[in-house]
């Protein structure tokens, strides 16, 4: 179905790796941002709809054999989760902060605002998100992948012992927008990933690993916000 300007960022997202690409490129956020509408959120960065339609539309025509998680089961989902993007955090995020402690006790007193300010959101984020993939993985996704194993056998979704699906899912997209803050605020102290004239190979490494941190969080956030929790939470009201 051709793509129009009132469509939302999430739903652009969903489409393709390619869209995410494009939407990246321009830093139209498309994970704690995405219900917001195309024409909106370039309105906001004087971008032209139509010509980030036609880009995502040119990165569709060559990447075709990307896995359709709108469509994928939940358990599959979740599984992919966990072990893609859960694992990344917990492999990169000791390994960024490491970085930014050398950075900071080397180059401190060259950025005496910047540096400390970064080392701190950088702990705050990383404590924060610690605590989040512990309690996604422990109470929150089985759930949501008993529900995915009920739509697949079409039963009805068993009962959580929180009311509904849908009050952790809304702690969770809570504290994905505070993770999605911290995000915004270290693009803006590192000038959007761009190395000061002072960098040292040490400084380099650590702004592409927050590069690339940024954009693993964004995708894995898209598609918990985006795909996973509006699933699961339409299987809950009637069962299957």
């Amino acid at each position: 179905m051709p793509m129009t300007a009132t469509v939302t960022l999430a739903d652009l997202a969903a489409t393709s790796p390619g869209a995410i690409r494009i939407l990246e490129q321009y830093g139209l956020d498309y994970c704690c941002g995405g219900k917001q509408a195309l024409a909106e959120a370039c309105r906001s960065k004087q971008l032209a709809p139509e010509r980030i339609l036609r880009e995502i539309d040119e990165a569709a025509a060559v990447i075709t054999a990307a896995r359709d998680w709108s469509t994928a089961p939940l358990d599959e989902l979740v599984r992919h989760i966990v072990e893609t993007h859960h694992a990344y955090l917990k492999l990169h995020l000791p390994v960024v902060e490491a970085r930014i402690r050398k950075v900071v006790a080397v180059h401190g007193p060259r950025d005496p605002q910047r540096l400390p300010r970064l080392a701190a959101v950088f702990a705050g984020l990383r404590q924060e998100l610690q605590m989040h993939l512990q309690k996604e993985e422990a109470i929150l996704f089985p759930f949501i992948a008993q529900y995915g194993r009920a739509e697949l056998r079409h039963q009805r979704v068993p009962p959580v012992p929180f009311g509904s699906i849908a009050n952790p899912i809304a702690a969770m997209e809570h504290e994905h927008a505070e993770a999605g803050d911290a995000l915004g605020e270290i693009r803006e102290l590192t000038s959007d990933f761009n190395p000061p004239p002072y960098a040292c190979a040490t400084v380099r490494a650590l702004y592409d690993g927050l590069k690339s941190l940024e954009q693993d969080l964004h995708l894995h956030i898209h598609l918990e916000n985006n795909i996973l929790f509006p699933r699961a939470i339409a299987l809950e009201p009637h069962g299957i």
